[in-house]
């Protein structure tokens, strides 16, 4: 038999032929961040729409990022001691005792920051972000800092370190600087995985 002389017929209509089973890719799958960035705005989106009254996102200010940070506390796994609490301010209480779980400071950060993100990636200005807004960050700060006298943890700024010039041959060289992390967890689940709807 000889294979050379064989040769495919003429395709068909249906058929696709070659060219386009190698342009077709399968969609991409979105990150983690992405995927947690989804999520998290579909779950605000869905805390607007069971405000008591129901709320626009139009007319959603800071005080409503803040009021659904606040909600998010409910679910929160954090334990916080309050001032009365004979553990204020350690950080390895030796028992149980009767304070609130709150939503940890650092995952509130992460949230805001994606939803800062979402909030323009959804057609939001800049200039109108609620996410953005003063009162949220001083809200945010407020939290950090009492986080951290309730649960002993100094939560410090980092120094950032000043590059070394080193001279060769009568040329300053700056070392190259290696990009430090921003303090955020990625690896944080998601609050809206916490968040039952």
């Amino acid at each position: 038999m000889d294979l050379g002389s064989q040769r495919p017929g003429p395709a068909s209509e249906g058929d696709p032929g070659p060219s386009s089973l190698t342009n077709s890719s399968p969609p991409a799958t979105p990150s983690r961040y992405e995927s947690q960035k989804r999520r998290d705005w579909n779950t605000f989106l869905q805390y607007l729409e069971n405000h008591k009254p129901p709320l626009a996102l139009s007319r959603c200010s800071g005080a409503h990022a803040i009021e659904f940070l606040k909600y998010l506390d409910q679910f929160g796994k954090t334990k916080v001691h309050v001032a009365a609490c004979p553990y204020f301010g350690h950080q390895q209480p030796p028992s149980p005792c009767a304070c609130p779980l709150k939503q940890a400071w650092g995952s509130l950060d992460a949230l805001i920051g994606r939803l800062r993100a979402a909030y323009e990636e959804n057609g939001g200005r800049p200039e109108s972000n609620p996410f953005a807004e003063r009162a949220v960050r001083i809200y945010l700060r407020e939290v950090r800092e009492s986080q951290a006298k309730a649960r002993g943890i100094p939560y410090e700024k980092k120094k950032r370190k000043r590059p070394t010039t080193v001279t060769t041959l009568g040329v300053d060289v700056a070392p190259s600087r290696q990009s430090e992390g921003d303090g955020c967890d990625i690896g944080d689940p998601s609050v809206a995985e916490a968040v039952p709807l």
